[in-house]
């Protein structure tokens, strides 16, 4: 008996001492937790809990050079709940002015919205959606309705905010504006991104039910950077003009798709660029930078390249005579057409190109380089054709010149194919900038989309007129080719849009692509400038597959574009001399602030908006509840409700702009 109570003893010893030693481990365990490992693990406690999150900065707008927008980054606030932070006597002293409030912004009856709220707060819903997608100046109005305005403690406010990329003038030259997001980045937006982007903020955040984020206060523990602005050389009236007539004849020959481009003469900024593709439904929109990056077969348009080269060495000369056979020539057994069945007879050099004969010019630059061609290539080398430009916009096409050294590629057919815009390749932008050149007596300007880059209003960069090539050719050259291309529109290929209340001068084109296939189609261009004797735009519009049952050629299909482009700028557009670009914008920016206080201040009135910028006008009184229709552009000139009036939501107001 006593040996069994002995070892009941020594068990209960041996159990008493694990015991205490478990004890022992357990609190040394709290200890290292606590005091050596905790603050490892109350970090990663509030990792789960609290997180920051990154907000967006508002990127930089992007301007006409007349102070229109063509892209802005605007704010968007979705609004939501937290149902259970309200103290019940908050919650009931303004839960019925909170539901009304809503119910005259929103539509839904206030029984809709209180019932919705109550129930969130029965269920314990700290996230209770509200709305979203709401303007800064919705949101400011909101935020002051009952409970709301207790703030986000009190009242249960949460607001998120972020930012969308918007184009107040809608389509016209989105490709060339471009993007930076998640599909890459294009056009001017893509090439100054670092510019644009800004400086993202930090705002903490804390994690709440079904794996939802809410704000933990008011403000952003770091506060975003917005972006620069950038001003380009975009004309928004000329843009305008162009884009419709390059849609217009689009429409009118059902092409694939085309690509126009307008340029200052001597200082090489781009006042319009517009690239319209078809898309499955007939319709077109900005699709592709055409201008810019599809380097494709000239056609007709290369005939000047090679009679520049030809009159600067001295091997041709306008007056002599060339005999156009009966319009074919062979090389080969690949024959060489002209337009016109039977050709031209006997005709001069400068009546080749005004006709636009491509047995003329064949036969004038085979006969003077067919036993040298690489002096030909050199020539066109000197006039800088075969680089690109170097655009600042990405995706600049690959101009393509054979070469005689490259005996893979060249062959007999290379030198006479060459002559008449076969075999090369180019980009519209590319041939552009060199009749550009012409039209500037010889000096050749890098083309440019940007003027400046501004920071809160001040210019931090500009950027200047840059020459690529101070003279390309002698001036007797120049002077030659000017009276041709002149004598095009005249009396050539081009004549069908002469005008002689003003003048033009320019090049046909018409190419057929695809011809290795059994559906041969056309390219058709033309390029030029106005006035013809003293340049200060020069345009080029191309057109790629129109219908061929409704025709082709360069100059039925392209020449019109150009026709109604310098008809609108020459008739319509005062020809002035710069003026100081600083102070149309001191006038943007106090536009932009009297837009913005009008905005922010409390309206029960219908206010005044006349002389205000259109589109600022039609944002403020859309805010209001008012439904806008408007005719013109620029100014307000005059408002179909009288200012002063009583408010009255959905009431269509009518604004005149001149």
């Amino acid at each position: 008996m006593a040996t069994d109570k002995k070892q009941i003893l020594n068990r209960l010893y041996i159990l008493t001492a694990i015991l205490f030693l478990f004890a022992v481990a357990i609190g040394y365990k709290l200890v290292q937790i606590e005091f050596i490992q905790g603050e490892k693990y109350r970090v990663k406690a509030e990792e789960g809990t609290v997180k920051t999150f990154e907000i967006a900065a508002n990127r930089g707008s992007v301007y006409t050079s007349d102070g229109s927008l063509l892209a802005t980054s605007v704010s968007r606030y979705d609004i939501r709940m937290d149902a259970v932070t309200i103290s019940n006597e908050d919650f009931e002293n303004g839960i019925k002015g909170l539901s009304n409030s809503l119910s005259e912004m929103f539509g839904k009856k206030p029984g809709y919205y209180e019932n919705k709220i109550r129930k969130a707060r029965a269920n314990k819903n700290r996230y209770l959606f509200i709305v979203r997608n709401l303007s800064y100046s919705e949101y400011q109005r909101l935020r002051n309705f009952p409970i709301f305005n207790l703030g986000t403690y009190r009242g249960g406010f949460i607001v998120e905010q972020r930012t969308v990329r918007e184009h107040p003038i809608g389509k016209i030259a989105e490709r060339a504006v471009g993007y930076d997001d998640y599909r890459g980045r294009v056009g001017i937006e893509g090439s100054f991104y670092e510019y644009l982007r800004g400086k993202k903020g930090k705002r903490l955040k804390q994690k709440i039910a079904k794996g939802q984020w809410k704000p933990l206060n008011d403000n952003n523990e770091i506060e975003p950077i917005d972006g620069k602005d950038i001003i380009t050389t975009i004309d928004l009236q000329i843009q305008d003009v162009a884009h419709h007539a390059l849609l217009g004849q689009l429409e009118k020959f059902e092409a694939d798709h085309g690509s126009v481009v307008v340029m200052e003469t001597k200082t090489g900024e781009i006042k319009a660029i517009s690239n319209l593709g078809r898309t499955s439904k007939g319709t077109y929109f900005e699709q592709r930078n055409y201008a810019v990056y599809e380097s494709h077969e000239p056609g007709s348009t290369f005939k000047l390249m090679g009679m520049v080269v030809g009159l600067e060495d001295k091997v041709i000369d306008t007056g002599q005579v060339v005999d156009t056979e009966k319009g074919v020539i062979r090389f080969h057994g690949k024959p060489v057409r002209d337009s016109r069945h039977g050709g031209y007879g006997e005709i001069s050099a400068a009546r080749v190109f005004e006709v636009s004969s491509n047995v003329g010019i064949v036969k004038l630059i085979n006969e003077n380089y067919g036993e040298n061609p690489s002096k030909f290539v050199k020539g066109l080398e000197r006039l800088g054709i075969d680089k690109k430009i170097g655009l600042p916009i990405k995706g600049e096409g690959d101009p393509k010149i054979p070469n005689p050294k490259d005996k893979n590629t060249w062959n007999g057919l290379s030198l006479p194919w060459m002559a008449y815009g076969y075999g090369v390749s180019i980009t519209p932008l590319q041939t552009l900038t060199f009749y550009n050149a012409i039209a500037n007596n010889g000096e050749m300007v890098k083309p440019r989309f940007v003027k400046e880059i501004r920071a809160q209003g001040n210019v931090i960069s500009t950027y200047e007129k840059e020459v690529i090539n101070p003279k390309i050719c002698s001036q007797e050259t120049i002077d030659k080719v000017k009276v041709m291309m002149e004598n095009v529109v005249r009396r050539g290929t081009a004549d069908n849009i002469y005008d002689p209340n003003f003048s033009m001068a320019g090049k046909t084109g018409t190419c057929q692509t695809d011809y290795w296939t059994d559906n041969t189609q056309y390219i058709s261009s033309f390029v030029g400038y106005f006035p013809a004797d003293e340049p200060k735009y020069s345009c080029i519009v191309v057109i790629h597959k129109p219908d061929k049952k409704l025709g082709y050629y360069g100059n039925i299909v392209a020449a019109p574009v150009f026709e109604r482009i310098a008809r609108k700028i020459y008739t319509e557009t005062p020809m002035v001399e710069e003026v100081e670009y600083a102070s149309r914008l001191e006038e943007v920016d106090k536009e932009y602030n009297q837009y913005y206080e009008q905005v922010n201040a409390p309206h029960s009135k219908v206010p005044d908006v006349r002389k205000m910028a259109g589109m600022d006008a039609v944002a403020l009184l859309e805010n209001l509840g008012f439904k806008v229709v408007s005719s013109g552009i620029g100014k307000v000139r005059s408002q179909s409700v009288k200012a002063g009036t009583e408010l009255k939501k959905g009431e269509v107001i009518k604004l005149e702009m001149s």
